[in-house]
């Protein structure tokens, strides 16, 4: 059983470094695409934190990758394009934090390994012709939250 449990740390230890170094090597090969004004994003935060806020006047949505790290992504001020919004995140060892105002519609479509999603806001009746942003994505060993105001944790860059 000693043999067996030496093994598996050994594996255990092989494949972190495995997934560190390609960890790097995507940080290296994936730059960050938006601005606070852009409809589309392609956000990544790997080995640091990400702070967006989003102003854009018709958000169609776009991707987050966060690996190693976490993030706030603010879509408080920005206005969802008519036909709604996806945004998809990826969160691996790490977190993000989804604020978007208390009377859109978010539809959590978000597959979890060891991790989890969830929406903190209250729930209130919205309106059925409300905004409508869907998240879909995955959360493994870390987790996504919905919630219509930013924490107190700040995120030292």
């Amino acid at each position: 059983m000693g043999r067996f449990f030496r093994w598996a740390i050994g594996l255990l230890v092989i494949s972190s470094i495995a997934e560190l170094i390609a960890a790097y090597m995507v940080k290296q090969r994936t730059p960050s695409v938006g601005d606070a004004e852009d409809d589309e994003i392609a956000l990544v935060a790997i080995f640091e934190p990400l702070k967006f806020a989003s102003t854009a006047s018709s958000f169609r949505g776009g991707t987050a990758l966060l690996w190693y790290g976490g993030g706030e992504i603010d879509l408080r001020g920005a206005t969802l394009d008519p036909a709604g919004a996806r945004l998809t995140v990826k969160v691996l060892t790490g977190g993000a934090q989804l604020i978007v105002p208390d009377d859109w519609h978010v539809d959590l479509q978000v597959t979890s390994i060891l991790g989890g999603a969830g929406d903190a806001r209250p729930a209130m009746g919205r309106r059925d012709d409300a905004p409508r942003l869907v998240v879909d994505g995955f959360a493994a060993l870390g987790g996504i939250g919905i919630t219509s105001s930013a924490t107190a944790v700040e995120i030292d860059a």
